[in-house]
Parts: C-alpha cells; sequence; structure tokens
C-alpha cells in the first residue's frame, strides 16, 4: 500500500475531517460551503480522484497520479467522475442522456446518471460546484437523497448555503471551507506561475480567497483597488475625490473595497489598534483617519450598503459612488 497525493492547499478542518473516515463510513452526498476562492471545488475534485484512484492505499485521501483512473481524471475522461458548475434546472424529458464539466446539468441529467452502474466497478462520484438547484431541479432529486442508490456520491459546493432549499440541505454533511490564510494564498499563486511579490500583494488583499487574489492580478483590479483606496482617504480628507474608478465593470468590487476600509476603521476605533483588520497594508492608514464614533462610521458603512444595492439597479456608477461619498464626507 502508498500513502498516496493529497494536493490540496489549506482546507485542514475538511482535511481532518475525511482524514477520519473509510470508504466505507462516508456518506452518501456532502455539501462543501464557504467563501469563493478558497478551494472547495478543488478539494472535491482531489477526494474524487482519492475514492476512484486504482493504487491500494493506507488511507481515504491519496491518489497515485499515475494508474489508468489518475490519467483518465486528469484527462477529463473518466466515465464515473461527472462534474458540472452552476444553475441545476428541471430539463428536458427528452434531453441528452450526459454532460460534462462546466456544462449545465439537469436534474433529469442527475436522475439518469444515479440509476446507471459504474463503468469501472467501482463509485460513481457527481461534484455540482457553485450548485443553485431550481426547486423543480431539487424536487426532482429528492428521492436520490432519501433512498440513494448504492456506490454513488455526490459533493455540492456552494458559498451561499442559505439558498439551497431545506429539504436538500438537510440530507447533506455540511463540511465548512475555511478562509485562506495570506501564505496559502501565496503558494497557490506561484502555483500559477505568479512570482513571489506580486503574489504577497495580491494575497495582502484578497480577504482569504485564491480566487480573488487570481482576479485581481488577471483583470487589472490591483490597480482599480488602488483608485478606490486612494478615493476613499481623499474623500474624507474633505477633497472632491475622482470617481472615474467606478463603471459598470468594477463599481461592485470598488464598493467591495470601500465597505472592508470603513468596517476596518469601526474594528480599529471600538477594539484599538490591534484589532484584526480585513485590509492589513490599509491598517497604519486607517488608524491615521480622524477619531470619529464607531456609531458614526457604523452610519456610513450603512450607507455603503445602500449603495451596493443600488449598484444592481440601473442607476448609473457615478451616482452610486456619490452616494457613498456623500456618506462617508458625512463624517470625514
Amino acid at each position: 500500500m502508498i500513502e498516496g497525493t493529497f494536493d490540496v492547499v489549506g482546507a485542514r478542518g475538511p482535511t481532518e475531517f475525511f482524514e477520519h473516515l473509510s470508504s466505507e463510513t462516508l456518506a452518501h452526498a456532502y455539501l462543501f460551503s464557504g467563501e469563493d476562492g478558497v478551494g472547495k471545488k478543488t478539494f472535491a475534485a482531489r477526494l474524487a480522484q482519492s475514492l476512484l484512484c486504482e493504487t491500494p492505499k493506507s488511507t481515504l485521501l491519496g491518489y497515485c497520479g499515475h494508474c489508468a483512473a489518475c490519467v483518465g481524471i486528469a484527462s477529463g475522461t473518466h466515465p464515473d467522475l461527472l462534474l458540472s458548475s452552476g444553475a441545476v434546472k428541471i430539463g428536458d424529458r427528452d434531453g441528452g442522456a450526459g454532460f460534462h464539466e462546466s456544462a449545465e446539468a439537469t436534474a433529469r441529467d442527475l436522475v439518469r446518471h444515479l440509476s446507471l452502474h459504474s463503468y469501472a466497478g467501482g463509485r460513481r462520484i457527481f461534484v455540482l460546484g457553485d450548485v443553485d438547484f431550481t426547486r423543480e431541479a431539487a424536487n426532482a432529486l429528492l428521492k436520490f437523497f432519501e433512498e440513494p442508490p448504492g456506490g454513488v456520491l455526490l459533493v455540492v459546493t456552494t458559498s451561499a448555503p442559505g439558498r439551497l432549499i431545506a429539504t436538500i440541505r438537510s440530507r447533506l454533511v455540511e463540511i465548512a471551507f475555511p478562509s485562506l490564510t495570506e501564505d496559502e494564498i501565496v503558494e497557490i499563486l506561484k502555483r500559477h506561475g505568479i512570482e513571489a511579490a506580486e503574489a504577497r500583494k495580491a494575497a495582502a488583499i484578497a480577504r482569504g480567497s485564491a480566487g480573488r487574489a487570481l482576479q485581481y492580478l488577471q483583470d487589472d483590479e490591483v490597480d482599480v483597488r488602488a483608485a478606490v483606496v486612494a478615493w476613499f482617504y481623499e474623500t474624507l480628507g474633505g477633497k472632491t475625490a475622482d470617481s472615474s474608478w467606478a463603471t459598470r465593470q468594477t463599481l461592485e468590487a470598488g464598493l467591495e473595497t470601500i465597505k472592508t476600509l470603513t468596517r476596518d476603521w469601526i474594528a480599529l476605533r471600538a477594539a484599538g489598534n490591534d484589532a484584526p483588520v480585513l485590509a492589513p497594508d490599509q491598517r497604519a492608514a486607517l488608524q491615521k483617519l480622524p477619531k470619529r464614533e464607531p456609531e458614526a462610521i457604523l452610519r456610513a458603512l450603512t450607507a455603503v450598503g445602500e449603495a451596493q444595492r443600488l449598484a444592481r439597479t440601473n442607476v448609473s456608477p457615478s451616482l452610486v459612488a456619490d452616494y457613498a461619498r456623500m456618506a462617508l464626507a458625512s463624517i470625514g
């Protein structure tokens, strides 16, 4: 027997949970919950490979990387591993019988696949990433959750478990995935070929999400964030700050940055300079802000939340940014 590889960064709690299980004590369905970008889908894929790997191993987690099953998983052709991402709808009665990674799964597709036997004679594994069941699809799948067929494992991942209807969520074993540390995010970014200095810079502002860090680097969001940070301090300094950063593409990320900085300002004022913050690179600058009562800053934070709501409507980005600016300026 070999020990096997389990190449996952972070996820200490979920790893320890599955290390204490055997193939026989696995549940039939799991819900991996946690923020976007913390490794839920990666863990699900590595768990699936561990279970399908043909090389005998001493632990549940781990895979050899070179058997026929591992090669098939690496190429995306293993017939007993079915992956999908996004919404799960009811589907057409006469729809196709298959789906593949990144394709839209339907409940009827899943029901058809759940009735089949394993091609390789072992377990069949379904991974539904970032799932969002319609009510009709959820109802169509209830029979599986109530009377699961043997040899099938379903893993559902979501950043919004509260959106799953109760009849589905109650039948899943929920595993919470924590935010990543800066060092863990740096390690992931370096694996993507990003130089250490850039990786460290992105990790510091990613709020525990490797996905968010990658987005910053790939979509020039680091520059947008720098513009929003400058806007934030200029606004509090009584200046009419340049809001050109506020576009349809950047408004949501910009408001989230403003919200983070405002929240950190409250934390530092209420709990002192050693309070944990979400934007550690801004700690020193936030400590120099005017001494305002936390209640006043909280009112501004509430207004930023309202600006986020407005951003999801047809209100122009510049007007939304002005709304947030006036709320901050009133306490600056």
